[in-house]
């Protein structure tokens, strides 16, 4: 999917005013709703209504008792709902908990405005002189009959306005993560009415991000044919507002490294990204809906749906299908090589649920990789046996050509074009794998099903970095290493993967240029410390793809009447330096 910016452009007059007393602290009222603004259609949402006060930020679970509300729960989330402003801000995620231990808590998504980290959706109107009073921020909702959400039992929500306008909205979940909204609308007061609906998704303060270019963690959408959208936090903050036309489908919300909210609505609307920061600071996905003119004793019905939960590739795969979301599937990070990533973690997800371990997974993903490059490989290898094979030869051009390294290297290219062999093939093994290499650690790294994956042994979290550290002798002296010393901290599979990668360097010829063998020399000792914060199952499958290479290798070198000269490179190796300490 091709990413594009989403066209930014800041209103005349910035966000609508709070009419609040300095230094009070603002809890998503109406001041933050979209608006039709100089449209015309409809008027602006007056920012004095349904603006709740200043209110110190309180405890999630005193939030929760003080408000009143309705409890929903299925197999994979549990919660409540917010009557006043019919809020979804008290979400949990049932499968998943803070830490590894089974025992921490679990991982909480949404939670009340009041809150310190007050995150919420919202479903609402913005109304015009004729409608009168709309359901908003300030809300009373009633419930009508059931007052436990749950799969195939959905709850009724009423409000009648002081001009005998009904709202009735009818809120219903599915077995995982996707709420419907369904509000009707009956218009009894005696004149024509015109509204617009609204949704939004409102997160208090700056969320910690993993902050790394593979990843990214904020307001995310997609706009019809706009397509992907992402937004920093940062940017926003700095923009205020980030808006874009009216589509006809497509989704916004805030993404998570594994979680996510999305807002989808049913018919054509406005999207919008904004920041505020009036009293507390907050980031908004939100949009509004095309306007609903209903005639005198007629009625309405407005849809729209909420996602909110882990980001399970199947579950969301399977919504993009059934509930024919637009690119539902982009909310996951696939990354700029998405045709390789997510085939690749459909591959390790099936071997997964065939042999029951990620680890496992990732090795024979591993061998069926080099079975599909082996062609390629193959090539690589074949020339560089011709190279080690035709080395005498090298040798002896070097010492007729003596210090003439023009004349060194003519007769080289010489002798190449005659024994048909390309220098450069070396770097292919290395090459191909770069992209099957970044494309393995966005699925290790970005995907929750890898989220706590063990394999064997110290390894207990495949996304995680090897746990152990030669700082601590790994894992043998009661300490971790201090964070400062992150880059020294180098545990056994990185040190695996430097080993099989220096290994691998010995059965090739040393380039004939001196920067390239320097270079070559060095790769494996960068590569240790550069992997040794990388996710374990990323070093597991470098060391595992290294080891095969070695044998692949290994084979050709015979199958050419090559003799394999790792040990006597290692030799060789240590003597050179023996003798440079000696002199």
């Amino acid at each position: 999917a091709q990413r594009q910016q989403v066209e930014q452009s800041q209103s005349t007059g910035g966000e609508t005013a709070t009419n609040q007393p300095a230094g009070s602290e603002n809890t998503g009222g109406s001041g933050d709703l979209p608006s039709a603004g100089t449209s015309g259609d409809i008027p602006a949402v007056n920012p004095s209504d349904g603006v709740v006060p200043g209110v110190a930020a309180t405890t999630r679970e005193a939030a929760i008792a003080n408000s009143p509300r309705i409890s929903f729960e299925n197999d994979h989330i549990i919660g409540s709902i917010n009557l006043k402003a019919g809020r979804i801000d008290d979400l949990r995620l049932k499968d998943y908990h803070l830490t590894i231990d089974k025992t921490s808590p679990l991982v909480t998504l949404l939670s009340p405005s009041e809150t310190t980290e007050g995150y919420f959706a919202e479903f609402g109107f913005v109304g015009s002189a004729a409608s009168g009073d709309v359901p908003g921020p300030e809300t009373e909702w009633q419930v009508a009959g059931n007052d436990k959400l749950a799969p195939g039992n959905p709850v009724v929500l009423e409000w009648r306005n002081a001009k005998n306008v009904t709202f009735r909205r009818t809120v219903s979940l599915d077995d995982t993560f996707l709420f419907s909204i369904d509000d009707s609308i009956e218009n009894s007061s005696g004149e024509a009415i015109s509204l617009s609906p609204y949704a939004r998704v409102t997160r208090f303060g700056t969320p910690k991000t993993a902050n790394i270019f593979v990843l990214h963690e904020g307001l995310i959408g997609v706009f019809g044919e706009e397509g992907l959208q992402e937004v920093d936090y940062s940017d926003v903050k700095e923009d205020k507002q980030i808006l874009s036309e009216s589509h006809e489908r497509g989704w916004l919300g805030i993404t998570d490294k594994y979680w996510a909210t999305a807002l989808i609505p049913d018919d054509s609307f406005k999207p919008r990204f904004a920041y505020f920061d009036s009293g507390r600071e907050r980031y908004q996905a939100d949009y509004l809906g095309d306007a609903v003119t209903i005639n005198a004793g007629g009625s309405a019905q407005v849809g729209h749906r909420f996602f909110g939960g882990a980001k399970i590739t199947q579950v969301i795969d399977a919504y993009q299908e059934s509930e024919d979301i637009e690119s539902f599937d982009l909310m996951i990070d696939w990354g700029w090589f998405y045709f390789i990533t997510k085939p690749l973690f459909k591959l390790m997800d099936w071997l997964y649920h065939l042999i029951g371990n990620f680890g496992i997974a990732i090795l024979v993903t591993t061998v069926i990789i080099k079975a599909v490059l082996f062609p390629l490989a193959n090539m690589s290898y074949a020339s560089m046996a011709k190279m080690k094979k035709v080395q005498p030869e090298m040798e002896k051009i070097k010492a007729k050509a003596g210090d003439d390294r023009l004349k060194v290297q003519q007769e080289m290219m010489a002798l190449y074009k005659r024994e048909k062999i390309n220098p450069a093939a070396g770097c292919w093994p290395m090459l191909i794998q770069i992209p099957v290499f970044f494309a393995l650690y966005k699925v290790i790294y970005v995907t929750i099903e890898m989220r706590h994956a063990p394999f064997f042994g110290w390894i207990q979290d495949l996304s995680a970095p090897d746990p152990t550290s030669i700082l601590n002798l790994f894992g043998l002296l009661p300490f971790e290493s201090p964070a400062f010393l992150a880059i020294l901290a180098i545990g056994v599979w990185p040190l695996i993967m430097g080993i099989t990668m220096f290994l691998q360097m010995q059965m090739n010829p040393a380039p004939p240029d001196p920067t390239q063998a320097m270079i070559f020399k060095w790769m494996p000792i960068m590569f240790t410390f550069m992997l040794a914060t990388f996710p374990a199952g990323l070093v597991i499958y470098w060391a595992w793809n290294n080891t095969l290479s070695i044998i692949q290798q290994g084979v050709i070198m015979r199958k050419h009447g090559v003799k394999i000269e790792l040990w006597d490179n290692l030799k060789g190796l240590f003597r050179r330096k023996a003798k440079s300490g000696s002199k």
